[in-house]
């Protein structure tokens, strides 16, 4: 019998942030993206460790103004093509580190891939409201990193 995947306790963080984007590549390809392949458009070349498996860890660093940022997490859920839902926990700037959980869903529209993200539990406003600016800018680099 398989346990649950827990998920994490967002009831004293109750901040959320939203990002949606139309992308011109279908759904199974950004699916692979952000199961498979964070090195191609989001991580640091050579420290990805991720294996796309519910109640598996995640482990990444983005590179940004000479300094390396860690990201880790663990899935939670990962439906084929429709959604990646996954904790995610960073520093300061990010998550200050709160265990926060973040849900990417894939909808085919218009020969292209409408991405909606929600990302929930961060400590206080001001973090989401950083998080609400920077994924959007996140998404438009995946967009231009995939073509």
């Amino acid at each position: 019998m398989t346990q649950p995947i827990p998920q994490p306790d967002l009831s004293s963080r109750p901040h959320d942030s939203h990002a949606e984007r139309w992308m011109p590549c279908p759904p199974a390809r950004l699916y692979r993206a952000w199961t498979q392949e964070f090195d191609l458009w989001f991580a640091a070349p050579g420290t990805v460790v991720m294996d796309p498996q519910p109640g598996q860890p995640w482990f990444f660093a983005t590179e940004y103004n000479g300094h390396r940022h860690p990201h880790y997490g663990r899935f939670l859920r990962l439906i084929p093509a429709r959604l990646v839902e996954m904790t995610w926990v960073t520093g300061k700037g990010g998550t200050e580190g709160a265990e926060t959980l973040l849900t990417v869903e894939f909808t085919a529209e218009n020969n292209g891939t409408r991405v909606t993200l929600v990302h929930r539990g961060f400590p206080h406003a001001q973090a989401a409201a950083e998080n609400e600016k920077a994924w959007p800018l996140v998404l438009a680099q995946q967009e231009e990193r995939l073509k």
